[in-house]
């Protein structure tokens, strides 16, 4: 399979809204050793930008989000534990780039969303899924070992029973099943999702950028232990939101009776 097969693709539109497209058609975008090495470079560019107001992530299509890591490489690249070890290294990586996005961060899905695919939907802020989804991580039918930090982040999107179901059964939920369990936030008709993931990060990427990232780093902070807090940074980034040129922007567009034009500063 050549490079030109598959990627990791990026683009942003006018309204701020970024979107990470992750391609490999031919497998139903499971996730390449390549792919996972070009994610953390290419969120970090989008993530960088100034016009960035919203970070969406997809799957090239409308099959799949991602079926998993590419199983066809796993005899090389997860042969052995020293070999899954490097291999987890590298998805960490991935992860922590997108864990690390100051953005709001989104994840449109469609199709089978499984293994890898659910790790890097889990990674975002919000899942918006098609009524087609199936969301699986089926470690437990591949005999492989799941890495502490995905199991913790999915036991704080769902909490630690239905979390125990996902990976003891390892069976393919629904969309409305993932959403009954909190696992994704919207559920949609399939040939509706794209429209309706673009209206949804474009209003979000319309209200004001700092004010977003401020609520984002509290929500972060708040799901650590109280004593590895940083609530002075936490403050910080309010008090940045009150001395923003946003803020007077906000209250005077309120009382204009006016939809408000944020910069982000």
């Amino acid at each position: 399979m050549s490079a030109a097969e598959f990627g990791v693709d990026v683009a942003l539109d006018a309204d701020g809204v970024a979107w990470l497209v992750l391609r490999n058609p031919a497998r139903r975008n499971a996730v390449r050793l390549e792919m996972w090495q070009a994610i953390p470079a290419a969120v970090r560019a989008l993530a960088a930008d100034r016009t960035t107001r919203v970070l969406v992530m997809r799957g090239h299509g409308d099959e799949a989000f991602a079926s998993g890591a590419d199983i066809s490489e796993f005899a090389t690249h997860r042969r052995d534990a020293a070999a899954a070890a490097a291999y987890e290294e590298t998805t960490a990586h991935a992860f922590e780039a997108l864990l690390a996005v100051e953005q709001p961060v989104v994840a449109m899905i469609h199709g089978a969303c499984v293994g890898g695919g659910l790790a890097l939907a889990a990674c975002a802020d919000l899942r918006i899924a098609a009524d087609d989804a199936r969301l699986a991580l089926p470690a437990a039918r591949l005999g492989l070992g799941y890495h502490f930090s995905g199991v913790e982040r999915l036991v704080r999107l769902v909490g630690p029973s239905a979390a125990a179901e996902i990976f003891f059964t390892a069976r393919p939920y629904t969309a409305a099943e993932a959403l009954r369990i909190g696992l994704v936030n919207q559920v949609v008709p399939k040939a509706e999702l794209e429209t309706f993931t673009t209206q949804y990060a474009g209003a979000i990427a319309s209200n004001a950028p700092l004010t977003l990232r401020a609520a984002k780093h509290a929500i972060v902070e708040s799901q650590r232990d109280p004593g590895a807090r940083d609530l002075a940074a936490v403050r910080r980034a309010i008090a940045a939101c009150f001395e923003s040129s946003d803020y007077a922007e906000g209250v005077r567009a309120f009382s204009e009776k006016r939809a408000p034009r944020f910069r982000g500063d």
